[in-house]
């Protein structure tokens, strides 16, 4: 697993989001903030809590002009359900041959219980209006990620 860095330029993707429509990065480009999050599994309780974190802290991401893309394997169609059952006001986006995880460095060895697979490690990414990663969370708590967000972007 090789993980991006700051000062990485952040690989363009277009994937679908919940509602089955294709978003792609570079569209944001000169427009807004990225915070690309990844996450093992929709509805999972750490995805949850850390997703509904997110949601609660929209209103002060819109005054630091970030935009938030939430990505996991999952099918769109489980996407749709998880933000209809948490009430998420940002996008999910569907990796499901996790080849954005792979372009991230985030996809690798994971060990869970005594057991041992491939999977998707939970990191995320602020990405800069000029396309390049600014900061990389790689050390918080589900619970907290979305106030580590906060603290970055009021630097």
């Amino acid at each position: 697993m090789n993980t991006l860095v700051a000062g990485n330029d952040a690989p363009d993707f277009t994937l679908l989001d919940q509602n089955n429509n294709s978003v792609t990065l570079s569209s944001f480009a000169d427009k807004q903030q990225v915070l690309v999050y990844f996450y093992p599994k929709a509805m999972t309780p750490g995805c949850t809590v850390q997703a509904q974190g997110l949601r609660d802290i929209q209103k002060e991401l819109a005054v630091h002009n970030t935009v938030v893309f939430g990505i996991s394997p999952d099918e769109p169609k489980r996407l749709a359900k998880f933000c209809q059952r948490d009430e998420l006001n940002f996008t999910l986006l569907s990796d499901v041959d996790h080849k954005v995880a792979d372009a991230f460095g985030v996809w690798g060895l994971k060990k869970f219980m005594g057991r041992e697979y491939d999977g998707i490690h939970r990191l995320s990414f602020l990405i800069g209006l000029d396309g390049k990663i600014s900061h990389v969370f790689n050390k918080f708590k589900t619970k907290d990620h979305h106030q580590v967000v906060l603290d970055v972007l009021a630097q």
